[in-house]
């Protein structure tokens, strides 16, 4: 099936038995809000924008308010669906490319918001997914970071994420790593540098 389909079927069967009050680690939604947040990505695209344009921001408003009102039941099920035709989303390079990453950011989220919860066994395909998904976008997570910094797995692969006069190594699996990048708290990486340039990268990454 695939990294990305693989982890939309297993957040879809989290959301199943935690329900819809649940808490996440995604911008302090519950598990409706965040399988809204879903549905409206990849079924009404025209209602994800609107920082900008009030107009825009009130459909966005509506279209969210209408689908928080579905049954539980049927907003997973758009969920696990996926993408309709017409999206982009669902062609399979598009999906595995775009789909693997958020779709694990996702499933972490609202794992690890729950008591007691332990990391996944790892996974060969996964890991290789999700730091292809990571190589190409860690220029963008970490672009505004006062000095340099690299992503470096066990293996010694490194993604070089910002040049600076000083680096910052960031240690972990492509999964932490991703995680880190995407500013979730419990990322389990490790660093090497200097401490002030650290927590500069820190701050950097806790503020999206």
């Amino acid at each position: 099936m695939g990294v990305a389909n693989d982890e939309r079927q297993q957040l879809c069967d989290l959301f199943e038995r935690l329900g819809p009050e649940a808490p996440t680690l995604c911008h302090g939604w519950s598990t409706r809000e965040l399988t809204v947040h879903l549905v409206v990505r990849e079924h009404r695209p025209d209602a994800a924008g609107g920082k900008l344009l009030k107009a825009l921001a009130d459909r966005g408003e509506r279209v969210r308010g209408e689908l928080a009102q579905l049954q539980w039941e049927e907003l997973v099920d758009r969920v696990r669906q996926g993408p309709p035709k017409w999206n982009p989303l669902g062609i399979g390079a598009v999906n595995e490319g775009v789909n693997s990453a958020e779709y694990y950011v996702h499933h972490e989220d609202v794992r690890r918001a729950q008591p007691g919860w332990q990391p996944r066994p790892e996974d060969p395909e996964r890991s290789e997914a999700l730091w292809k998904a990571l190589s190409r976008t860690a220029r963008y997570f970490y672009g505004r970071s006062p000095v340099g910094v690299v992503l470096r797995r066990p293996d010694g692969h490194e993604i070089s994420a910002k040049n600076g006069p000083r680096t910052v190594r960031i240690l972990g699996s492509s999964e932490e790593l991703l995680l880190h990048a995407f500013g979730r708290k419990p990322a389990q990486v490790s660093f090497e540098g200097n401490e002030a340039d650290v927590l500069a990268v820190e701050d950097l990454r806790r503020s999206v």
